[in-house]
C-alpha cells in the first residue's frame, strides 16, 4: 500500500466550546456551544512553528507540547502518516480552565485537522471519537465537540457488551429542541480539571446516585421536547457539584441565587463557568438575575446551541454535522474580540 501524501493547501478547522455534566449527567451529557476556537495548518518542508492570538497565548506551549500538535500527532500515527513539518496558527476564543471544554477542543481540532491534511489514508467519524477520548481521558466534552448539538457519551468496558479488547467510547447525538439556550457566566480565575476531580468522593450514597439517574433522565426529555418548565428540576445534582463548591465559592453562590430564580443553574463542567440552561424567551431574565448576582469581573454570554460540531472550513463536511452553526453573543466587556491569524 502506498504511504499516505499531504494536500498542499492549509486545512482551516473550527470547534465548538462544549459544557459537560448539565448538572445531573455527570461524565456523560454534553452540550455544543456556539463559541469557537479556529486554527489553521498547512504541511511545511521541515520543522514546527506554532503562532497563537487570543485565550491562552501568554502561556500555552509553542512546540511539541501545544495540545493541538500532540493531537495531530496522535492522529497522524493512527493514519501511518509523518508530515515533514507543520505551521499551525491558533485563534483562541474559548476560555481556558473555565469548563468550557477547551482541552477537548484543542484535541478535536488537531485530529480533524490532520485527517483533512492527509490524502490516501483517513479515519472514520467513529475513529475520531474514540481517539479523542482516548486523549482527553473521558468522552462526554470531545463527543459534543465532533457531534455538536446534544449528546450522550459512556464508555463500554472491554468485554462487556461486546467482544472488543479495549475499552470503547460510543457517543449518541441528540436533537435538542430548537428553543433551547444556554447562558455562560464566566469568572477571570480558572479552576484545574484535576483539582476538581480530586474533591469528588469515591463513594456516594445509594439514593443520591439513584437520584441523579432520575434527573439525568427527566433533562433529556426537558432538552429534547423544549420542556422549559421541567429544565429547573432536570438539572438538579447530587454527585458533584457539592463536593465541588468549596472550591468554587463565587460559582456556588451565584447558581444558588439564580436557582432561587427559577432558573436551571449548573456547573459547567469542572467549573468555575456556571451555565443556565434556558430557553429563547427567557434569556434577558436569565442574564439580569446573573449579572445582578454574580462576583465582579464575570461576564455573561448568551450561546445558541451549535448544531454542527467540529468542521474542516475547506470541506462540504466535517467530524459533526455539516457547516450550520449557532452564534454567541457576549454581553461582557469583550463582545467584539479581534484575533488574528486566520
Amino acid at each position: 500500500m502506498p504511504s499516505p501524501v499531504f494536500r498542499a493547501a492549509p486545512v482551516r478547522v473550527r470547534v465548538p466550546a462544549t459544557s459537560a455534566n448539565l448538572g445531573p449527567g455527570f461524565d456523560s451529557l454534553g452540550l455544543a456551544l456556539g463559541w469557537y476556537d479556529e486554527v489553521m495548518v498547512r504541511i511545511a518542508d521541515a520543522g514546527l512553528r506554532v503562532d497563537v492570538a487570543g485565550e491562552g497565548a501568554d502561556t500555552v506551549a509553542r512546540d511539541e507540547g501545544h495540545l493541538v500538535v500532540r493531537a495531530m500527532r496522535a492522529a497522524f500515527d493512527r493514519l501511518g502518516a509523518r508530515p515533514p513539518g507543520l505551521e499551525l496558527v491558533c485563534a483562541n476564543r474559548i476560555p481556558h480552565a473555565r469548563g468550557l471544554g477547551s482541552s477537548a477542543a484543542a484535541i478535536c481540532a488537531g485530529i480533524v485537522a490532520a485527517r483533512a491534511l492527509t490524502v490516501g489514508a483517513t479515519l472514520s467519524d467513529d475513529e475520531v471519537f474514540q481517539l479523542a477520548a482516548e486523549l482527553e481521558g473521558h468522552p462526554d466534552n470531545v463527543a459534543a465537540c465532533l457531534r455538536g448539538g446534544f449528546t450522550i457519551a459512556w464508555l463500554d468496558q472491554a468485554g462487556e457488551i461486546s467482544d472488543a479488547a479495549a475499552d470503547t467510547a460510543r457517543v449518541l447525538r441528540v436533537e435538542p429542541a430548537e428553543s433551547v439556550r444556554a447562558v455562560a457566566f464566566v469568572p477571570e480565575a480558572g479552576l484545574s480539571t484535576e483539582v476538581a476531580r480530586g474533591l469528588l468522593p469515591k463513594l456516594v450514597p445509594h439514593a443520591d446516585a439513584a437520584r441523579n439517574a432520575g434527573r439525568t433522565a427527566l433533562l433529556t426529555a426537558a432538552l429534547t421536547q423544549g420542556r422549559a418548565d421541567l429544565l429547573l428540576a432536570a438539572t438538579q445534582d447530587r454527585l458533584h457539584q457539592e463536593y465541588r463548591a468549596p472550591a468554587m465559592p463565587g460559582a456556588a453562590a451565584l447558581i444558588a441565587e439564580l436557582r432561587a430564580a427559577g432558573h436551571a443553574a449548573v456547573v459547567s463542567g469542572a467549573g468555575p463557568t456556571v451555565l443556565v440552561l434556558t430557553t429563547e424567551d427567557q434569556v434577558e431574565a436569565v442574564i439580569k438575575v446573573g449579572t445582578a448576582a454574580a462576583p465582579a469581573g464575570w461576564r455573561a454570554l448568551a450561546l445558541a446551541v451549535d448544531a454542527a460540531g467540529a468542521v474542516s472550513l475547506n470541506a462540504t463536511e466535517g467530524a459533526g454535522r455539516g457547516m450550520d452553526s449557532g452564534t454567541g453573543r457576549d454581553v461582557g466587556k469583550d463582545s467584539n474580540p479581534r484575533h488574528g491569524g486566520l
